[in-house]
C-alpha cells in the first residue's frame, strides 16, 4: 500500500464529456511521466468509456508533455511517478492529476470513472537519469521500505 494513498470518491454529472489519458506501456500505467513514449487517451460520455487510442509522444520530453496532452483536450491524467515540474505544468493546463497509480491502464480508468481509483496525493519523483534497482519505480513506493532510497514519497 501506498503511503498517503487515498481513494477518489467524487461525485459527477453523468452527462460529462471528456479525455482522460494514462501514461502507458505494454498496457500498463507508465512509471515515469517524463519519459513516457506513449499515452492512452480514452473518450469518455456519460461515465462510460466510448473509445480510446495509444498515441506516441513523438520524443517530447518532461516540459513538453503537459503541452501535448492539453492540445490533445485531456483533463485528467493517470500515471505512476511524476516531478513536481511536471506536475505544475499540468495544474498551469488545468489537468487533474491522479500520480502513484500502477497496474492496467484500462483498469486505472475504469476505477477513476466509477469513483474508486486508489492514487497518491503526494507521489513525487525527485530523481533525474538514474536507473531504478530490479523491481522498483517511482509510482510504487513503499512507506517503510528504505531499501531502494525512498522516504516520504520523494524518490532519491
Amino acid at each position: 500500500m501506498l503511503c498517503g494513498q487515498f481513494t477518489l470518491n467524487i461525485q459527477r454529472k453523468e452527462d460529462i464529456e471528456m479525455k482522460i489519458a494514462a501514461t502507458y506501456e505494454n498496457g500498463t500505467v507508465f512509471q515515469h511521466f517524463g519519459h513516457s513514449e506513449q499515452f492512452k487517451i480514452y473518450e469518455v460520455e456519460n461515465g462510460k468509456i466510448i473509445s480510446s487510442q495509444v498515441v506516441d509522444t513523438n520524443g517530447q520530453g518532461h516540459g513538453a508533455l503537459s503541452d501535448f496532452l492539453a492540445n490533445a483536450g485531456v483533463k485528467v491524467l493517470i500515471c505512476g511517478g511524476i516531478g513536481a515540474g511536471a506536475q505544475n505544468a499540468l495544474a498551469e493546463a488545468g489537468i487533474q492529476l491522479f500520480g502513484g497509480v500502477s497496474g492496467m491502464a484500462d483498469d486505472a480508468v475504469n476505477s477513476y470513472l466509477a469513483g474508486s481509483l486508489k492514487f497518491n496525493a503526494n507521489v513525487q519523483c525527485s530523481h533525474h537519469d538514474h536507473a531504478h534497482e530490479e523491481g522498483h519505480s517511482c509510482g510504487e513506493h513503499k512507506c517503510g521500505e528504505d531499501k531502494h532510497g525512498c522516504a516520504g514519497n520523494h524518490c532519491h
